[in-house]
Parts: structure tokens; sequence; C-alpha cells
């Protein structure tokens, strides 16, 4: 069986459960992470050092990261996993480099908008920090919303990957009335693809409900 460690209120925890759900791969799933605790015991230090979520258990196996998570569990289901990773090299390394824009480029710039309106009391609240997010996370965006600019239907073509469902949680943040600030700018074509990933029944189960 394969077991995920991870509140499920956590981003990088919507990725493989929405990934196990689009591969229809049985799983269970146990609390970790912040009022839940146990990252910091020595049990779970010993799977993960670096006392994150989520973490992964499968048949001997433990893995951390949650990008590497979600690749080995297309893997782990074979061909190119219901086309969330395709096979084909350029395809592959196509939706691998937004997997990896993700964790180098957007996490960072869009940390402070998250953080500061949703994990920070009102009365706490950096707002200069928070526009400057803003500011950093609407340039990835404009990215993404030139990326769509042909008509395609997702990131990589006419077909969900996992390109798709890691951007897609943190589109999420973007696009959540939680974090909605005087400012940010529209991106049209960007909205339309979040709608249709939004009909996903992973994302309705795992990434639709409120942020805190």
């Amino acid at each position: 069986m394969i077991h995920i460690l991870g509140r499920a209120n956590s981003t990088n925890v919507w990725k493989p459960l929405w990934v196990l759900e689009e591969l229809g791969l049985p799983y269970e799933r146990s609390d970790a992470g912040m009022e839940h605790g146990v990252v910091d015991t020595p049990e779970y230090r010993a799977l993960n050092p670096n006392g994150r979520i989520p973490s992964l258990r499968h048949d001997g196996i433990e893995l951390w990261e949650s990008n590497s998570i979600c690749r080995y569990l297309c893997l782990l289901a074979g061909g190119d996993a219901k086309g969330l990773y395709p096979a084909a090299p350029a395809a592959r390394a196509s939706v691998d480099r937004w997997l990896d824009w993700q964790l180098s480029t957007l996490s960072p710039a869009e940390r402070d908008l998250f953080w500061g309106m949703v994990r920070t009391p009102a009365e706490k609240r950096d707002m200069k920090a928070v526009a400057a997010a803003v500011t950093n996370s609407a340039r990835c965006w404009a990215i993404l919303e030139d990326r769509l600019k042909d008509g395609r239907l997702y990131i990589e073509g006419d077909t969900l990957t996992l390109a798709d469902i890691i951007l897609g949680c943190f589109a999420r943040r973007w696009f959540g009335e939680e974090v909605r600030v005087p400012g940010m700018p529209e991106f049209p074509r960007l909205a339309a693809w979040f709608a249709r990933i939004g009909e996903r029944p992973g994302f309705r189960r795992f990434v639709a409900p409120k942020l805190f």
C-alpha cells in the first residue's frame, strides 16, 4: 500500500494526492506537520531528515520531496501514466522543467503572499512584503499566460500532465479569495485554464477547500 504522510491542507501534499486520484492508485494517508506534530519525532526524521511533508512509504521505498513523489507515482503506474508523465524524452523534459520552475522560481516569488495573507493574523501582516510578492508572482504567472496564448487547453497541449497538477496547486493560492489584495493583475487565459483544471475530481477533493 502507498502511504503518504502529511496533513491534507498542505499545498505540497495536495500534489501527490491529486496524482493518486488521477491514476486511481490505492493509498492511505496519515496526518503530519503543523498542528499534528510527528515531523520532529526521531521516527519521522529517520524517514525524512528535513522534517517536512509530504513523505512516502511504499514497498520498502522511502521518499521525500513532493515533485519527486509525484514522478515516482507516475512511473509506478507505468507507460505515460494516463498522459500525466509522457514517455517521449522531449515531452517528459518539457513537463519536468515546469516542476523545476515551480521550485526554483514560482515558490520563492509567491511565498510571502501566501504566508502573509493566509498564515499570518491580519494585525501582524507585512503588507509591503505581500505587495512585493504580488509583483513577483505576477511576473511568473505572466509566463504561463503567454504559454497559453496559442489556445492550448493545458500547459503542455491538449491533455493534463504533471505540469498542470503541480502548478495548479499554486494557482489555487493565487486565485483563492483568501489571498486577493488590491492591484492583483488579471490573467484571462490563466483563469480559463484554472477553471478547467478545477473541474478535475482530484482538484475538487484536495485543492478546492478553503486555505488555512
